[in-house]
């Protein structure tokens, strides 16, 4: 075949089953709403779409392994072994995949017996005998071994290109010894034995000393120390190692490049494959193509965007006119930091309409960067704007523009959406709710990520230092993409009544309540907890020195490696769980079952304890602290729990340890200012309430509603004594089963947690069920309707998707089944607690301004109050939050006042 019939283009070989894992494991697990899993199918075709639009092939082949055992089986029989079976979830998505591939026009490749490599090596052979360039798309290092003058490889994924001298920068050995290369280093992978302890430095090394293999195998009694060793004693593998390493260049396939020519699109059945899979981006392109002009392609998504880079005040009074008309207009700060306490603005960006937007940049600061509008003069503008409640504003994660216009004295209001929140109630599992996974999911459209503008790692630069040009694609694509989002997002809530009130009611208006109580902060005393981690360390070093005692010899705590040796080689400790490679797991949940009846593993589970205490809270808070303000600045996250509860970060609130004399001392350093008090406020077992107004069952809500230990009341019922006569062992035990049923807990994992046999805990679960039968019927119903709708709803309409709910492995079904049961209960308790707060914060708005919510932690709220108020405002504050929902049973909050968190306990 001749050059001349590629139009002097390349062959294009693309790697299918190479992407097709790097794509399952690289993008957001992406769903359906049905809760079919898409990501890797979306991942195969997006890179399959860029390519085309690249390169514009006339002559393409997928190329995929074929089904069965390969001749590098026949040749090594623990080839490949080490590899686990392919995934459910990535199983499900192969064939949907070929049969859109196909519908796409492009030759798919399935040949049995060679891998897809030898396929791709065959045909590159062909081309380079014709004349005729090829470019093979593959994340494979394998591949490297093709590369010559005519052969280069692109990984797609990276956007990086390999040719000759690409090859001998990234391997430090060229093409022709890759092979050679490839057999000493070995591929854990592959189960390609190598030699054992050469890496590729010391593979390089060699091959650039001797030249190849064999020359290398021939100067074998040369090489001195372990690695010359290593290498003499598997000399007789090398040979194999080369075999399978290589290649297979002439496979017979019964067809030539000449036949891999692209063909038409079949556009009715990739409509219906888009519409099925919901890839709404590419449907709209692909309908938008068909109502094109004959012989006109529709423009794409990327190419039909105008972003403008406001340099003068008439382009700026131009754009401000503009948003002051529109019904409502996305923007988004850019800053250059993303801590909200810092950060500054180094520019704004506006959409009034998809595929248009503006990018206002006033701090842009570099070499011969141009002139920009002046900071102050622009928000001065803005700012009758931004702060008009009547203005209705959307951005994605729209908190941290609100804290940082704070900083700049502007007060946002008027926030009617985010992108994100959007997502979230939306469908809280289906995608990460940033913005570039949501564009991917929903719109088909790859966004510009910033390390793509500022660079990565210690090269990476602020945002003021990024050159307008890119400055203005990123950012002017961020507020256009909100905007696009938004008008595909939003029509899907409105169209879900529980959803769309969870949103508008609740997740909204949280936003500015989490804004000012992320700024109001929380004093900290960094004095004693400098005390305590000096104490934690001395302790810590007395366990080590115990725990070497214990083993007979020094060894790291922290080495899962070292443990192993110690526990179940030396001391023989029985083994309860394997890791997936088949060693003695020391995982905490092995460790604390060993600890029952061992010292060692009790030690080395303190010493993990008290070191991550140490590392987490009392070294590192103190570095937290605002030098501006000397208080603690958390970040709330609302789309980051599937349930609807709050998380946080910097520091982490929700993991401070309580049950501990340790993690109680962390809580005193939490601490009022001169003149204040804390005020703590919990709801009282709001889950097992949530769970007795789930269930209405009778003995449930007759034990709360008579006010009576909970606790003491099941114990009661499940070993049918007296409620006085409940021992504090029975009170013990019926908590255990209490909360564990809620959370899903088999008889085995309650036997385990009660230290009983299993028999003794099935009596225990049959019993409660015997007492409380509504529960039994609320539990079976939910995973009845789970099965059958896909979700389940909190008392207040928030919907949990269950992707799981029916998948074949039962494993990951039995747990999305307890995720079914609990999940309405614990988003119901993040409903109520984030009603109770947005009441509160009215009243404190409206009547105590001097009266601050500086934490929410799990269903407790705290309060920075005036020491003189403090009992009067109390009653009001527990009043508030046991009227935030009305259960058929009463809700109850503990309260409590002190100079410190853990004293108003």
């Amino acid at each position: 075949m001749a050059n001349a019939e590629l139009n002097d283009k390349p062959l294009l070989l693309v790697d299918g089953s190479s992407y097709l894992y790097r794509a399952f494991h690289a993008l957001p697990p992406l769903t359906t709403s049905r809760g079919e899993p898409t990501g890797a199918m979306y991942g195969v075709l997006n890179m399959l779409r860029k390519l085309l639009d690249e390169y514009q092939p006339s002559h393409i082949g997928v190329v995929f392994d074929a089904p069965g055992k390969t001749f590098r089986d026949e040749l090594f029989e623990a080839y490949k072994a080490n590899r686990p079976s392919m995934p459910d979830d990535l199983r499900c998505q192969t064939q949907p995949l070929k049969d859109i591939v196909r519908a796409m026009g492009l030759p798919l490749i399935e040949q049995p017996g060679v891998e897809a490599d030898d396929v791709i090596g065959t045909l590159a052979q062909v081309a380079r005998e014709a004349g005729v360039r090829t470019v093979i798309s593959t994340g494979d290092k394998d591949m490297a071994q093709l590369v010559d003058d005519s052969v280069t490889l692109l990984n797609t994924m990276s956007n990086t290109v390999l040719d000759i001298e690409g090859v001998q920068n990234k391997f430090g050995v060229g093409p022709e010894c890759i092979i050679d290369y490839l057999a000493l280093v070995g591929d854990t992978s592959d189960n390609i034995p190598g030699v054992p302890k050469v890496g590729p430095k010391t593979a390089a090394k060699w091959l650039n000393e001797y030249g190849s293999l064999d020359e290398v195998i021939r100067n074998a009694d040369s090489i001195k120390g372990k690695i010359g060793e290593n290498l003499r004693n598997n000399l007789e593998q090398l040979e194999l190692s080369r075999k399978l390493a290589t290649i297979k260049c002439d496979v017979e396939l019964g067809f030539g490049i000449g036949d891999l020519q692209r063909k038409d699109p079949d556009r009715a059945q990739l409509a219906e494959a888009y519409q099925q899979w919901e890839f709404t981006g590419w449907l709209k392109q692909l309908k938008e193509s068909e109502s094109a002009a004959p012989g006109e392609d529709a423009p794409s998504t990327a190419a039909e965007v105008n972003y403008q880079c406001v340099l003068t005040w008439e382009e700026f009074e131009a754009w401000l006119l503009r948003l002051k008309e529109t019904e409502l207009f996305s923007f988004d700060l850019e800053t250059d930091s993303l801590n909200y306490m810092e950060a500054a603005i180094v520019g704004i960006s506006f959409a009034v309409e998809t595929g248009e937007a503006a990018y206002v940049p006033v701090a842009h600061d570099y070499p011969e960067a141009p002139d920009q509008l002046d900071r102050d003069k622009v928000l001065q503008a803005l700012k009758p704007l931004l702060e008009d409640p009547k203005r209705p504003k959307l951005g994605q994660n729209l908190k941290y523009d609100m804290s940082v216009l704070a900083r700049y004295g502007i007060a946002l209001q008027g926030v009617a959406h985010d992108t994100m929140l959007e997502s979230y109630v939306l469908d809280s599992t289906a995608t990460r709710h940033d913005m570039d996974s949501l564009a991917l999911k929903y719109l088909g459209r790859r966004t510009t990520t910033f390390e793509e503008v500022a660079g990565k790692g210690v090269k990476q630069v602020t945002f003021d230092q990024v050159a307008l040009e890119a400055a203005t694609d990123y950012a002017a694509e961020d507020a256009e993409v909100t905007l696009a989002l938004h008008r595909h997002l939003y029509p899907r809530l409105a169209e879900q009544d529980g959803p769309q009130r969870i949103y508008r009611e609740i997740e909204v208006p949280l936003i500015s309540v989490l804004s000012r109580m992320e700024r109001a902060g929380v004093l900290v005393d960094s004095d004693m907890l400098a005390k305590q981690s000096a104490e934690l360390a001395e302790r810590i070093d007395e366990i080590e020195a115990a725990a070497h005692e214990e083993a007979g010899g020094a060894f790291n705590l922290s080495s899962p490696k070292q443990i192993q040796e110690i526990l179940f080689e030396k001391q023989g400790l029985p083994v309860i769980q394997k890791t997936p490679k088949g060693a003695p797991s020391t995982a905490e949940s092995v460790l604390a079952e060993l600890a029952h009846e061992y010292r060692l593993p009790r030690l080395i589970l303190d010493h993990r304890g008290l070191s991550k205490l140490r590392s987490t809270y009392t070294d590192k808070l103190p570095r937290l602290i605002n030098p501006a303000t000397g208080r603690v600045h958390t970040s709330y996250h609302q789309a980051v729990a599937a349930t609807g509860r709050l998380s946080s970060s910097d520091p982490n609130l929700q993991n401070i340890p309580v049950r501990t004399p340790e993690g109680r001392r962390i809580r005193k350093a939490f601490i009022a200012e001169p003149g204040n008090k804390l005020i703590a406020a919990d709801y009282s077992q709001v889950e097992l309430r949530i769970m007795a107004h789930l269930s209405q069952d009778e003995g449930l809500r007759r034990a709360f509603a008579e006010g009576q230990d909970i606790h003491r009341a099941t114990a009661a019922e499940v070993f049918g004594v007296a409620l006085d006569k409940v021992s504090d062992e029975q009170r013990r035990a019926a908590k255990a089963i209490n909360f564990g049923l809620i959370y899903g807990m088999s008889a085995f994992g309650l036997g385990k947690q009660l230290n009983i046999g299993r028999n003794e805990a099935q009596a225990y679960v049959d019993r409660y069920f015997h007492r409380y039968p509504g529960v039994a019927d609320y539990m079976e119903r939910t995973r009845k309707q789970a099965h059958e709708q896909g979700y389940v709803e909190t008392v207040f309409g928030r919907r949990l998707y269950l992707p799981e709910i029916n998948a074949r492995n039962a494993q990951r079904r039995q747990y999305a089944e307890r995720t079914a049961i609990n999940a309405p209960m614990q988003g119901t308790a993040a409903d109520i607690i984030k009603r109770a707060m947005l009441r509160l914060d009215g009243w404190l708005q409206k009547e105590h301004g001097d009266v601050r919510m500086v934490m929410q932690v799990h269903d407790e709220l705290i309060f920075e109050v005036p020491e003189q108020a403090a009992e009067a405002l109390s009653p009001r504050i527990q009043r508030f939050m046991t009227e935030a929902a009305e259960l058929s049973v009463p809700l109850e909050v503990e309260l409590g006042i002190g100079d410190d968190w853990e004293s108003a306990h």
